[in-house]
């Protein structure tokens, strides 16, 4: 649109009673990260960007800007901060993520499902406080906040989930 690169967040359909069916589209521009509303009919034409999508081994962070490599041919693709934004605090060395470029400059990152942390801080079991289902709060090795349940201590490692942060299971080691 506009020259302009630009990620659909959402999209919805909508068949009115009378006239042409149109599509809204919710979108996010990848230069500045603005989010724009836009209705299309159906009749209209979109052009879509061939985005390449490849496994990248994560290599380090320099500043604002993360470094990955291609396993396949070792080339290095360096992102900036505002395209790997809150995503940032679940990159460890040496992970595979899949890394979306457009001419071979980065436009998003796709974490693994889950990832496995330690809790470095969280409040000790109270007697009587292990009922099932009842959750504390803990700090975990990369500074993210989440709730564990209770028999949870300081030097567990958990496994969460990168969309929300959400406790998933204790680690398997």
């Amino acid at each position: 649109m506009e020259g302009r690169l630009y990620v659909v967040l959402t999209a919805e359909n909508i068949h009115p009673g009378k006239g042409t069916p149109v599509t809204q589209l919710n979108m996010r521009r990848i230069s500045d990260g603005v989010k724009v509303s836009e209705r299309y009919r159906t009749t209209e034409v979109v052009e879509r960007a061939t985005v390449d999508q490849r496994e990248y081994t994560f290599l380090y962070k320099d500043g604002e800007e993360y470094h990955f490599m291609n396993p396949a041919n070792f080339d290095q693709v360096v992102a900036r901060d505002d395209i790997i934004g809150e995503l940032g605090v679940y990159l460890a060395d040496g992970m595979t993520v899949t890394l979306s470029t457009f001419e071979e400059n980065p436009i998003s990152l796709e974490l693994p499902a889950r990832v496995t942390l330690e809790v470095v801080e969280t409040e000790p079991v109270v007697k009587g406080q292990t009922a099932s289902g009842s959750y504390k709060p803990a700090i975990l090795n990369n500074g993210v906040r989440t709730m564990v349940p209770t028999y949870i201590t300081v030097g567990t490692r958990i496994v969460v989930t990168t969309e929300d942060g959400a406790f998933y299971e204790r680690a398997k080691d």
